[in-house]
């Protein structure tokens, strides 16, 4: 079992997509069952089969999802979340991985990715989906701050959040106030019911937007003073703004 399985806090909101089924893994982690046993023991119909990850010998990680339709699987935090995000959200899984893929049929598998599949590493790894009124994303896309979060709080309560990235889910169980989602800017309408399908997007024909994710309404108590937005260190205007890509290196 994971050893800092114990500190998921699944009351925490960003957790609530993946709340009921990783409640239920860990609880079959803390029986004996390995990671991948205990996702395997929650698959849907739409869902891989996890293996250890033994069984990737040596072929590019991407690759060998796509030809065997299993996802190799350690027995870490890290590949739990990224098993959770593969049950809960299958489609999208695999629509990130068709698109790696189609970039090792070209290119080959090399010491540098490339562009596209760097973009699609950091969404896979530490990205996000956002839907929202059209003056919310304006504001995110400006990073403006202010706007974003204060003046225009009441207007997420029209607005709908989802990480999908299994670094920044893992990184979150310890958070920290800098801790950034690269947020893909989805148009509305989303599915209504929260346990329906996203949609699947190609997250390479946009830049991402930089989210701080504990600035997120009602996701961190101490949010709710408007003091909490004048850190300059995190809450950084538009003009001083740099791109850190700080997703971790996928496994191909």
């Amino acid at each position: 079992m994971p050893a800092s399985l114990s500190r998921i806090d699944w009351a925490r909101p960003w957790l609530e997509p993946y709340r009921e089924l990783g409640a239920a893994a860990a609880a079959k982690l803390e029986k004996g069952a390995s990671v991948a046993q205990a996702l395997n023991a929650l698959r849907g119909a739409d869902s891989p089969h996890f293996v250890p990850a033994s069984a990737q010998g040596a072929q590019a990680y991407e690759a060998f999802v796509a030809s065997t339709g299993q996802v190799p699987t350690r027995d870490n935090l890290h590949d739990f979340f990224n098993g959770l995000v593969w049950l809960r959200f299958p489609a999208l899984k695999r629509r990130l991985n068709a698109l790696h893929v189609q970039q090792i049929a070209r290119h080959g598998v090399a010491s540098v990715r490339g562009p596209v599949r760097d973009a699609l590493t950091l969404f896979d790894e530490n990205g996000a989906l956002f839907s929202a009124p059209h003056a919310l994303a304006e504001a995110l896309r400006l990073r403006d701050w202010p706007s974003l979060f204060v003046a225009q709080r009441t207007q997420w309560r029209k607005a709908r959040l989802v990480l999908v990235g299994h670094a920044l889910l893992e990184k979150l169980v310890q958070p920290r106030k800098a801790m950034t989602a690269h947020v893909w800017l989805a148009p509305p309408p989303w599915p209504a019911d929260p346990h329906d399908e996203l949609p699947s997007l190609n997250p390479t024909g946009r830049a991402h937007a930089p989210l701080p994710v504990l600035g997120v309404p009602n996701w961190w108590p101490a949010n709710d003073a408007p003091a909490f937005y004048d850190d300059m260190a995190v809450f950084r205007p538009a003009e001083s703004l740099r791109s850190t890509g700080n997703a971790r290196p996928c496994r191909s």
